[in-house]
């Protein structure tokens, strides 16, 4: 901020010709030219489809009758052209990629259901319902419930009285089955899920 200051007070801009204006680096280079500011802009001429890598000749001759041949050949052909060209080039073998922890949703086809199945067996996270409480006993469940959770006292009655409802989730079953004795010794009946 003083170095700015200073250039100020030096007035660097009145060097300058009056028209230029503020500084610009632009004004520095060597080749620069203003462009004239009634001059309309100039309008490019974009070809239909852009290829990066410019244009290419055309295939030669060997190339369209071995294009040709692939073509004519059944599709049980076709299947073993791309194993027998990765053997004789010597290709690395493509090795299967591993999908664990990445959700692929419904595309991961037979592979995917398999592995739900084998999470679902080993299932880590639970959820604890409340199914119903005895109308005596609803004051001790709801202490019991604020004891377990962060809600206020208005929230926790709240959520006692909708029951059946979902008290906790994502509990490991230690943790669980703790809760549901705790409910169960204070007259409520819950169940993990």
């Amino acid at each position: 901020m003083k170095l700015i200051a200073l250039a100020r007070s030096i007035r660097v801009h009145r060097i300058l010709p009056e028209g230029t204006g503020p500084l610009q680096f632009r004004y520095f280079q060597s080749d620069f030219v203003p462009r004239d500011p009634k001059a309309k802009p100039k309008r490019f001429k974009y070809p239909p489809s852009y290829d990066p890598y410019g244009p290419r000749p055309p295939p030669s001759e060997k190339i369209i009758n071995l294009s040709e041949r692939i073509v004519a050949l059944s599709p049980e052909d076709r299947r073993q052209i791309g194993p027998t060209l990765s053997n004789k080039l010597r290709l690395p073998k493509l090795q299967p990629v591993s999908v664990e922890g990445i959700d692929l949703g419904t595309q991961g086809g037979a592979a995917g259901s398999a592995k739900a199945e084998e999470k679902k067996a080993e299932k880590t996270a639970f959820d604890v319902k409340l199914e119903k409480f005895d109308a005596a006993g609803k004051i001790k469940v709801i202490k019991e419930v604020r004891a377990f959770t962060s809600l206020g006292l208005k929230e926790a009655k709240d959520l006692v009285e909708k029951a059946p409802v979902l008290l906790k989730q994502g509990v490991t079953k230690e943790e669980a089955n703790d809760i549901i004795e705790k409910l169960k010794a204070v007259g409520g009946v819950a169940s993990m899920e």
